[in-house]
């Protein structure tokens, strides 16, 4: 398998929602994460109480590993080409302009033929105490809930306890069943968007997926997304998992681990990444010493884990000599 691949975040939403907020959120919060940002406007942003302004093409490395850069749209792709580079970051976060059209941006990173690069998902940021106002300022709102794989309901402290719950519905609504999360201030536990990295002071490894099953969140003034994992000694059937993953439990944003199909000629290792609709595997080889195991972890907001598990248990191989190779070609188009 080659090098890994740096997801980029689409983090979109009108203006006054909380975008920059959450931004600057995501950037203290990082940890030791390399976090290249691109800013699709003109005009100045504050992090981390530092006043970065530029012009087009502008790149800036900050104190923490950051790189701020400031473009239009038509320098996107050339951007993302040189944030890159390995070694360079390991997550870009696209800031829209409050004028973008998500779809668009969507289209221009899935378009991108960098290997190294992955759709990392599009985050739509909504002021959830002036929502119906910015439906009647901007109608193409609902159409925006529709193309995002995951909805921050920001600035709910703003309102009261029987307004959230009929936003979140109608939220729910019009974004078709997208995970929805209900924040104030543009908290976003980092760890619900992208694999983090450890500070330079912990210990010096890459933050596993495996390692939000562990971490305690409880604390946390954005604790409002749950983790599942699932773990199988036995094969999966690829025609139930690919029936699970069509029709994905209300809720679900990213999931990812390794899946072992044990099929002639399929026993490779299948790394599994889905952030929203996006589906992505890839083949990879067993370690020397490797336990051929599923193993999964699934993140989302107000998922209901029992029946995520039951799901994903009723995907296990019982056959015990499975020979359906035929299976293995609706998995063929989701293989890079």
């Amino acid at each position: 398998m080659g090098r890994k691949q740096i997801p980029v975040v689409i983090v979109a939403g009108f203006l006054g929602s909380g975008k920059t907020t959450l931004l600057n959120h995501l950037l203290s919060a990082s940890g030791g994460t390399r976090i290249g940002v691109v800013v699709n406007d003109f005009g100045s942003v504050n992090i981390d109480a530092m006043q970065v302004a530029g012009q087009v093409d502008s790149m800036i490395s900050l104190g923490n590993g950051c790189l701020c850069c400031l473009v239009d749209a038509s320098g996107m792709d050339e951007l993302l080409e040189r944030l890159a580079r390995p070694g360079l970051v390991d997550v870009i976060v696209i800031e829209a302009s409050g004028l973008a059209e998500p779809r668009d941006l969507i289209r221009m990173v899935l378009a991108s033929d960098n290997p190294g690069l992955c759709y990392g998902g599009l985050v739509e940021v909504v002021d959830g105490a002036e929502f119906e106002s910015s439906r009647q300022r901007h109608p193409e709102l609902d159409g925006h809930l529709r193309y995002a794989d995951l909805v921050v309901l920001n600035k709910i402290d703003r309102i009261d306890a029987e307004q959230q719950a009929l936003l979140r519905k109608t939220v729910t609504e019009l974004s078709e069943g997208k995970p929805v999360l209900p924040t104030s201030h543009g908290r976003v536990d980092p760890a619900l968007l992208f694999e983090q990295r450890p500070k330079r002071d912990e210990v010096a490894r890459q933050l596993s997926f495996d390692d939000l099953d562990h971490d305690d969140h409880s604390g946390h003034a954005h604790a409002a997304y749950e983790s599942v994992v699932f773990s199988s000694a036995k094969p999966l059937n690829p025609r139930r998992l690919m029936a699970f993953l069509d029709s994905r439990p209300t809720g679900l944003y990213r999931m990812k681990g390794f899946v072992h199909f044990g099929l002639p000629g399929h026993r490779q290792k299948h790394v599994l990444h889905t952030v929203g609709g996006f589906l992505r595997f890839e083949r990879s080889r067993w370690e020397r010493d490797e336990a051929h195991h599923t193993h999964l972890v699934l993140i989302g907001s107000g998922i209901d884990a029992d029946a995520v598990r039951a799901g994903l248990a009723d995907c296990v191989e019982t056959d015990p000599a499975p020979s359906d190779k035929q299976a293995m070609l609706l998995i063929a188009p989701y293989l890079r």
